[in-house]
């Protein structure tokens, strides 16, 4: 799966030209981007400055980042901070949802950091905010990206009872890079987690897994094999970026026709939803994903 690139294929910063992102246009885009800007209101498709924004706002679909910006766990690929958190917000929940309303969004993403140093794992503050958000927004459908709560079930539980349409919890990468890339998870705990969701009723289960770390196509179909076998619903494929050059070096740019074959496998599967190309990230075309 090694791709070997020519200067016809790649841009001036060194990345393929199918990796180049049209900057986000139109009428919604500029009207949420103003509400954004001036209710200073926290949504991870800003922060984390994704290739999608522009047309998943232009959708009404947006991501939202709950428990702060300092996480417990150091993963290899993540530029989110690390270290000691702050103090949990109680008021979050209602501020959520009350930027949900504001920029009327008809699909919301919720995610959050790992809080490793919370008794409940922040899953308290996660029911709170789809509480909160189902409250002032009763139309919006739901997604929840979940951390791994470190396996509890009594944490997912909280999750399960408010019953957002989708629960998502990433991948991330396949089982031999693991501890790699994700330090602290556990490629097992992961699979367990999206197992013991399905088996308690949740609507779409949901991860992600990133290309481009070293894997091997046979460890990416495997993988997939792994999470049909835990009943999941939804996949996404995307290329891993490197955030800075303190994280994990991307060791291969993967094609198109590389990404459609994962997808064509998917599909093939059984999974229900199967999104893979090298601008896909978790919450591409999230709206999608409840049907």
């Amino acid at each position: 799966m090694n791709t070997v690139l020519d200067s016809n294929t790649l841009t001036p910063q060194g990345k393929p030209k199918w990796l180049r992102v049209k900057l986000p246009t139109g009428k919604k885009y500029t009207e949420l981007r103003g509400l954004v800007d001036k209710y200073k209101l926290n949504t991870i498709c800003t922060s984390g400055s994704c290739p999608n924004m522009g047309e998943c706002w232009g959708e009404g679909t947006a991501t939202f980042m709950i428990l702060g910006n300092i996480c417990t766990r150091s993963c290899g690929f993540c530029g989110v901070k690390t270290g000691r958190p702050e103090t949990v917000d109680w008021d979050e929940p209602e501020k959520v949802a009350r930027s949900i309303k504001l920029m009327n969004i008809k699909h919301a993403v919720l995610t959050s950091v790992d809080r490793d140093d919370l008794k409940d794992g922040g899953s308290i503050i996660w029911a709170e905010t789809v509480k909160a958000v189902r409250r002032m927004n009763p139309e919006t459908t739901l997604e929840t990206l979940i951390p791994d709560f470190q396996g509890m079930e009594r944490h997912l539980d909280r999750i399960i009872a408010v019953r957002p349409e989708v629960v998502s919890h990433n991948m991330e990468t396949v089982r031999r890079l693991t501890r790699e890339v994700r330090i602290q998870a556990k490629y097992d705990r992961s699979l367990e987690v999206l197992r013991y969701l399905k088996e308690q009723g949740v609507n779409r289960t949901k991860t992600g897994i990133m290309l481009g770390l070293g894997e091997t196509e046979e460890e990416v179909i495997q993988t997939m094999h792994d999470l049909k076998g835990v009943h999941l619903d939804v996949l996404t494929i995307g290329q891993y970026l490197q955030p800075s050059k303190k994280h994990l070096p991307v060791k291969e740019f993967i094609t198109p026709d590389q990404f459609k074959k994962y997808e064509t496998i998917g599909l093939e599967l059984g999974f229900k939803h199967v999104e893979s190309g090298a601008l896909v990230r978790s919450s591409y075309k999230a709206q999608k994903h409840i049907l």
